[in-house]
């Protein structure tokens, strides 16, 4: 077969962890791959003017005849997976990670070869999950001629290449707040509860099959960090950016915003695998705790569960203990508010009337402790809004005065506390000021660009003020800043409403039904589990979802909620109606 040489822009793309994804739930996985090329990618490339070379099993290889083309095609497609995942859980979703290089390749029939498909390759191993990875002659090529934005990871060593390989992140400036997220470049400020970044853990065993397995355990250990309520843990797509980097824990501090790291490592000889961990404070270096683990692999996948289990009950005792021993370097007047507050969110994020009830005490008790104490005074305005209104405990007027009259205490104490605000919206949403609670929100967000609670006051404003596709967004970025904590349930609910009031009803059962196995006492998503079955026509599905919404809180559904337009009101009650409801 003849060959024949030419210059070419080559995107190497592949699933990140994909092999894991396939051990969880193989056919599904196919499947969803297979819909994402048919009905992103591939357009995306035709539309750019390239071609798919291969199809590598988790991934594809494409040439383009212009640099710029293929950028251009690479944000595309990375936007319109982050759009695609919006809905799936974490662990469910398909990220691409995207190596792009420009090269004089070897064609050879529908194939190509060199060092230019090589050198992509590597690139795309460098990438974090939704991310795109260039080389220098990329960002050369395409500065001047795009409105994109690189970031330099430095020099970067990479297999199988002689010369070291300077690599850049790229992301569009006019691209969603959550592709910005990845790449701030200013020094976060340390969040007031300990805060941690989990890293990648490192294969240093000759196997390369390994890699999926390590990153497995990271992730796993992020996910179930992120279940305490008194941690603040990085997400795993900024964790991620320093895998195969070599960066001091101390600049990882510095740039992430976290007081500690867990870093790790992992061996296999034979059939036997060994994991190292090790628990770093960040702004001295001094470790904190570290471990090994020696396992046999008999079953990889129970093996990656017992050491996450074991990674994860061993780190957040030493945290608390770390933390104990910082706290007896300072001065303790507001050491036990702190743990009152703490003790009150926990309760809040059960969703269930009991536990609301006994929030309120704990945030009573902060404040007890400490008059001068913002965040408790948020704690019990929330708490008392979520009680009257959704458990039906006690008069929603008298709540809905006293959290506002919290939440503007709260902001006297402190203008410039960001939770403060935030609360404030939820106060003035809570009797029907809706463009009040947009103002706070964007207060709040303005003063934390990384609050949660920030978004997700303003994506709920936005939701019953007509605009349900702005206020889905800002939830998204809620639950990716927050994926567990006091508003997890609240924010699903929301998310249901959200798209229920975009008439994507299909998606809002989807939803409900979500919010519903995660939080059975929480009582609102049943009711829109009916309304939206209504809407499809699911007969009996829907009567069964109404019985079950009448059992936990009987009708009337809507009260006196003042924070619902006439519309919604009546699209609602119109679902309801659909399926069986006879008010």
């Amino acid at each position: 077969m003849s060959q024949t040489r030419r210059l070419a822009a080559i995107l190497a793309a592949d699933v990140a962890g994909y092999s894991r994804l396939m051990g969880a739930d193989e056919e599904g996985t196919h499947e969803r791959l297979k819909g994402h090329l048919r009905e992103l990618v591939n357009p995306n490339i035709t539309e750019h003017r390239g071609r798919i070379v291969k199809n590598t099993g988790d991934g594809f290889l494409a040439e383009f005849a212009s640099v710029v083309d293929a950028v251009r095609c690479a944000i595309e497609v990375q936007g319109g997976m982050a759009e695609r995942n919006a809905d799936t859980p974490p662990d469910e979703r398909i990220e691409f990670r995207v190596g792009i290089n420009p090269g004089d390749v070897i064609v050879e029939g529908d194939d190509i070869f060199g060092d230019g498909v090589n050198v992509a390759a590597r690139l795309e191993a460098l990438a974090e999950p939704g991310g795109i990875s260039v080389s220098r002659m990329v960002r050369d090529n395409v500065r001047d001629k795009l409105d994109y934005t690189f970031e330099d990871l430095g020099e970067q060593q990479v297999k199988n290449i002689a010369r070291p390989v300077r690599v850049y992140r790229v992301w569009d400036r006019a691209s969603s707040i959550e592709q910005v997220l990845h790449v701030s470049p200013a020094p976060l400020p340390l969040p007031d509860k300990p805060s941690i970044a989990v890293l990648p853990f490192a294969n240093m065993s000759s196997d390369a099959e390994q890699e999926f397995f390590a990153d497995g355990v990271a992730e796993d250990v992020i996910t179930a960090l992120s279940r305490y309520p008194s941690l603040f843990v990085i997400a795993r797509n900024s964790s991620f950016t320093y895998k195969g980097r070599t960066v001091d824990v101390k600049e990882i501090g510095r740039d992430l915003g976290v007081r500690y790291v867990l870093e790790g490592s992992l061996r296999k000889a034979a059939n036997r695998i060994r994991v190292t961990a090790q628990l770093v404070e960040a702004e001295t270096g001094r470790h904190v705790w570290a471990e090994r683990y020696d396992r046999d692999l008999t079953d990889i996948f129970a093996v990656q569960d017992e050491i996450t289990e074991a990674v994860t009950i061993a780190i957040a005792p030493a945290i608390a203990d770390a933390e104990l021993q910082r706290a007896l370097r300072k001065p303790p007047e507001s050491l036990d508010a702190w743990a009152a507050y703490q003790r009150g969110l926990w309760h809040l994020g059960k969703a269930a009337a009991r536990d609301c009830e006994k929030a309120k005490e704990f945030f009573r008790r902060a404040i007890d402790l400490d008059p001068n104490f913002p965040d408790g005074y948020c704690g019990l305005a929330t708490a008392e809004i979520r009680a009257a209104g959704t458990f039906r405990r006690g008069s929603l007027i008298e709540a809905q005065s006293s959290a506002e009259q919290l939440a503007y205490f709260a902001v006297a104490l402190d203008g410039n506390n960001a939770s403060a605000h935030s609360c404030l919206a939820f106060a003035l949403f809570g009797r029907g000021d809706r463009r009040g609670a947009w103002a706070e929100a964007d207060r709040a967000v303005a003063l934390s660009p990384n609050l949660a609670s920030g978004y997700f006051r303003r994506g709920t404003a936005l939701i019953y003020s007509g605009r349900p596709q702005e206020g889905l967004k800002d939830l998204q970025t809620s639950l990716r800043l927050e994926p567990c904590g006091p508003n997890l349930a609240i924010n699903l609910h929301h998310v249901t409403i959200g798209l229920y009031f975009s008439r994507a009803y299909d998606k809002a059962v989807e939803a409900a039904q979500y919010s519903v196995r995660s939080f059975p006492e929480h009582p609102p998503p049943y009711r829109w589990l009916a309304a939206a079955l209504g809407q499809l026509g699911c007969v009996e599905e829907a009567r069964k979802a109404l019985e079950k919404a009448m059992a936990v809180v009987p009708p009337p559904f809507l009260r006196d909620a003042p924070w619902y337009r006439p519309d919604d009101r009546a699209h609602f009650l119109e679902g309801l109606r659909k399926a069986g409801w006879e008010g």
